[in-house]
């Protein structure tokens, strides 16, 4: 079973649905598009899995708990965690303006959430293998961003909870590799989702000089989803605490 934060929409519904067609049970958390959910879930059983969705905010303990032993409770184990939920701040402002608010909203959401999120995942994963389960059967996927190196200083706060994703994919590595868990990085570049239809136009500009990636092209979710299958299918079987790049070739440096 694998449960995936944020899956009803963008990138998250994506993945949801890359899974089903493997024929995964997906646990599709959100938070508050109840309707995006329901529609999500009935995408996902006509595509050969099955869906399972569950509300929550992964930026409150209580939550977090619940939908951990609801996840177990219904589908008997937890072999995958794909930490996608994110959000940006609400108000973009210059980083001299940035407020406590936005600043520990985002950071909730997008850091704290997951981290914590991880912690109780683990200890259910090791409980699981300790009971006889395989150990290649579990993995850990953090939904990063280009925003972890990319200075961006009217979202400051988006960019800090992203690059703090990046340790925390190493930290989680390194500790559960005694126990066979592998946690990776998958690091979007410009994907086309609802959380970049502001800037839409400004990006359509960059991609069509040629001044933005090599490939030059929107992503999409399942440019992203690809790359969870890829991980979830074993094809990386000695290596842990990677980071994925899905950016099109963003991260190069070119003259």
């Amino acid at each position: 079973m694998a449960l995936v934060t944020g899956g009803s929409r963008g990138i998250g519904r994506g993945i949801v649905i890359g899974l089903a067609r493997q024929g995964w049970t997906v646990v599709i958390n959100y938070r508050g598009h109840a309707e995006a959910a329901a529609l999500v879930t009935r995408e996902a059983d006509a595509v050969g899995g099955k869906g399972v969705a569950l509300r929550g905010d992964i930026a409150v303990s209580a939550d977090r708990k619940r939908l951990v032993e609801r996840c177990v409770a219904q589908c008997g184990q937890i072999n995958l965690l794909v930490n996608n939920a994110g959000m940006a701040p609400r108000q973009r402002r210059d980083i001299l303006e940035a407020t406590y608010t936005s600043y520990y909203e985002v950071m909730a959401v997008n850091l704290k959430g997951p981290y914590f999120l991880t912690q109780l995942v683990a200890r259910q994963m090791i409980q699981q293998i300790e009971a006889g389960a395989s150990a290649e059967q579990h993995l850990i996927i953090n939904i990063g961003s280009i925003s972890a190196y990319t200075s961006s200083p009217g979202r400051g706060e988006y960019c800090l909870s992203k690059a703090g994703m990046g340790m925390m994919t190493a930290l989680y590595a390194d500790r559960l590799a005694e126990y066979g868990i592998r946690v990776f990085e998958i690091r979007p570049g410009i994907i086309e989702t609802d959380m970049t239809e502001a800037v839409q136009g400004k990006y359509d500009q960059l991609i069509e000089e040629g001044n933005l990636t090599p490939i030059a092209r929107w992503g999409q979710p399942e440019d992203v989803s690809q790359a969870v299958l890829a991980l979830v299918t074993g094809a990386f079987p000695f290596s842990t605490g990677e980071v994925i790049n899905v950016d099109g070739g963003f991260h190069l440096r070119r003259l």
